[in-house]
């Protein structure tokens, strides 16, 4: 099974004025922008994903409709899990219920996902350290059944290396970097 650990992309910054709950902290229009640019490059080595399970919070839900809008990834599926105050072990069963499909994509935060990558790669959360800047992904692959330290990391990419692929990048009116 292959597990693609997407982080957010930029969003705004935390206003408990604008946003009493910062669950429901959206996306910067430079963050969508560059995301939309940044999924279209994730597009050309990733076709397909099974499935497409996000956290609730505005702000990973709008990545994920990014991903099903630029690239036609399936649907997004809310997923409580994946909430930043979780602990990464509960993605663990949310792993095992889709076990059957050959991918999954989970979309989230941090430092919830590299605590999870952790995890999944070693068998602790705080073994391992990886760096996913918003609007990262990171491939973590396994053999059988996903359990903890039972996962090879097969790549990570920064949104600045995707958006390096985007094929419509360099076109009029694609990610400019402003917005």
């Amino acid at each position: 099974m292959d597990v693609y650990l997407v982080r957010h992309a930029i969003a705004d910054r935390r206003d408990f004025v604008r946003w009493p709950n910062d669950d429901e902290r959206p996306l910067t229009p430079r963050g969508i922008a560059r995301f939309q640019s940044a999924a279209r490059g994730l597009g050309r080595i990733v076709r397909e994903v099974e499935v497409v399970l996000a956290s609730p919070y505005r702000r990973a839900w709008e990545t994920a409709e990014i991903l099903h809008d630029e690239i036609a990834w399936p649907v997004p599926e809310r997923c409580p899990d994946l909430e930043a105050s979780r602990a990464p072990g509960t993605a663990l069963g949310v792993l095992l219920g889709v076990r059957d499909r050959s991918s999954a994509a989970l979309v989230g935060h941090e430092p919830y996902l590299s605590r999870l990558a952790s995890l999944l790669l070693s068998g602790e959360e705080n073994a391992i350290h990886l760096e996913l800047k918003k609007g990262g992904v990171a491939l973590l692959a396994f053999a059988g059944d996903p359990r903890p330290g039972g996962a090879v990391l097969r790549w990570s990419a920064t949104p600045k290396i995707l958006r390096s692929l985007d094929p419509g990048r360099g076109r009029s009116g694609t990610e400019t970097g402003t917005a």
